[in-house]
């Protein structure tokens, strides 16, 4: 699993002009999901996250958590993550799960970050949509992280 994560002052995810998830300050969470992506990704990924320490205390240091300071997450699933541009000029998507075995891990990795945060802390898109993503990037702080690496 990859995620590109970005510290943001809002963030919401617009469906023909229905807005489907919505935030005020915390993290948006673009997650790709290949096919060798198992529930311990998961639970890695989700602890990690739940824990990462990107927002700034009140010495203005990047110390404190969406767990500490009660911010939320907008989860977008994003198989284009995982393009490889090896080749030529087109990106090649092979490494994307396909949608049977992306859809419930994309699922487990909500509950889990539900678990972790609280459910109303927690707003999502729509998997497998063409959606419109808005944004009010803080910072910027935009990091990528990788279960297959750990980092």
């Amino acid at each position: 699993m990859r995620a590109l994560v970005q510290r943001v002052k809002n963030a919401k995810v617009v469906i023909d002009t229905k807005t489907v998830g919505e935030i005020n300050a915390g993290m948006l969470i673009f997650l790709g999901i290949e096919s060798e992506d198992s529930e311990a990704d998961v639970a890695w990924l989700s602890h990690k996250l739940s824990g990462l320490r990107i927002f700034s205390d009140d010495q203005g240091k990047m110390n404190l958590s969406l767990m500490d300071c009660g911010a939320s997450a907008l989860i977008v699933s994003q198989f284009t993550l995982h393009a490889s541009t090896k080749k030529g000029f087109r990106p090649s998507f092979v490494k994307a799960a396909h949608p049977d075995h992306a859809l419930p891990i994309y699922q487990k990795f909500i509950s889990d970050m539900q678990h972790s945060l609280g459910e109303d802390k927690v707003a999502c898109g729509v998997f497998g949509a063409m959606m419109d993503v808005h944004l009010c990037n803080d910072g910027p702080v935009t990091i990528m992280l990788d279960t297959k690496t750990k980092e």
